[in-house]
């Protein structure tokens, strides 16, 4: 049995391009599964369809994801209802404490949730996903690692009980 899990993201700066690499270190880890990771410049709507779980992560504008990662998920209400009962998980990065990178990555998760996404969360630490103040460090990294580890998992496990 093959797990697909794709990394979905946008990097202005190279920040959040270093999270999305530590995720999918992370999931890749975890035994059959195989990892996609794209930029949304370069992913098609097509990858989300085809993925076991997906993991999205967004610089934070505002608040909020970035514009081309909105203007891309803004696309998938043609696909409404085809991603229920896959496994999301969240990551954003911000330029200072209290930039809303918590926000960003509710954003994310709500969207999720409305497609019917399962959203992995984390009770130790990092509950909705992996935020980073400025350049990712080891710590973040590593919190990176674990949530493409624990979404790997899930989706292995589910896809195993189907």
């Amino acid at each position: 049995m093959s797990i697909k899990i794709l990394i979905l993201y946008y990097s202005r700066t190279g920040n959040t391009e270093k999270m999305a690499e530590a995720v999918a270190e992370g999931a890749s880890t975890v035994d059959g599964v195989k990892v996609l990771i794209k930029s949304v410049r370069e992913a098609r709507l097509q990858d989300l369809l085809e993925a076991d779980g997906i993991v999205i992560g967004s610089p934070t504008y505002y608040g909020t994801i970035a514009g081309p990662l909105k203007e891309f998920l803004d696309q998938t209400v043609k696909y409404h209802g085809s991603l229920e009962g896959k496994v999301g998980g969240a990551f954003a990065s911000c330029g200072a404490k209290g930039g809303g990178a918590e926000t960003a990555v509710l954003d994310i998760i709500k969207i999720m949730l409305i497609h019917g996404m399962i959203v992995q969360g984390n009770p130790e630490e990092h509950h909705y996903g992996v935020i980073s103040i400025g350049p990712p460090d080891e710590e973040t990294l590593n919190a990176c690692k674990e949530l493409g580890r624990r979404v790997a998992v899930l989706a292995k496990k589910l896809k195993s009980t189907s």
